[in-house]
């Protein structure tokens, strides 16, 4: 019985150390995919997932993938339709505290250039479902992209969330910055930092990601 007993409290000291532990203190990463497939003169597809975890290599904080129907309304504006399916661990440094969410959203996008400044603005609302209950957040995200070479590009990237499901409107806001390299027509690469601040907790992430655009067209003769 004693050795039940301090078995018991040895697993009890040691998940509670772990339940313990910081995230802010641990540089995550997300690695990504992104893609973008045109189908006709005014729609693509866009498509999209996302492994993101809580360290670099361990403990998947989420698994997120999108997908949408893009539609062109100019060249400079155009809006999309989607649903994401979102797996998420709330729980840092042990196993639980996870959940599945469906959304909705919509997007407005617009892009621009200042000379070779790059300007990109999107705002995305999306309805959640999860846990039966319903959700509404707003996002209004703006991206600058500058190119160093044929090749390469920088960027820059801010972002905030308002939650109008009561409380604060203020949800997050995440802030980042990086370079991409152009490998093909069809295939770009990424590398970038992101500082996300959320429940009042400052998150460090490294991003790798991978964008592929395809043009399924049909050529005219």
């Amino acid at each position: 019985m004693k050795k039940i007993f301090l078995i018991a409290l040895i697993s009890f000291i040691s998940i509670s150390l772990n339940a313990l532990k910081n995230p802010e203190k641990e540089l995550g990463v997300w690695y990504m995919y992104n893609g973008s497939h045109k189908v006709s003169e005014k729609f693509s597809i866009k498509s999209m997932a996302h492994f993101r975890f809580f360290e670099i290599g361990e403990d998947m904080q989420q698994f997120i993938g999108r997908l949408g129907a893009n539609y062109k309304i100019d060249n400079t504006l155009s809006a999309t339709l989607g649903y994401a399916y979102l797996n998420t661990d709330t729980a840092f440094g042990i196993d639980g505290g996870a959940f599945n969410e469906h959304r909705v959203y919509e997007d407005l996008l617009a892009n621009h250039k200042i000379s070779e400044l790059g300007l990109a603005h999107r705002l995305r609302a999306e309805q959640r479902f999860f846990n039966s209950q319903t959700g509404h957040l707003l996002r209004y995200q703006l991206g600058l992209s500058y190119p160093i070479s044929n090749k390469w590009s920088t960027y820059v990237y801010d972002e905030i969330f308002f939650d109008f499901d009561g409380g604060d409107a203020y949800n997050q806001n995440w802030l980042g910055f990086g370079f991409k390299y152009k490998l093909s027509k069809v295939v770009k690469l990424q590398l970038g930092y992101m500082s996300i601040n959320f429940n009042s907790q400052n998150l460090d992430r490294i991003q790798l990601g991978i964008a592929i655009s395809t043009d399924h067209r049909k050529k005219k003769k």
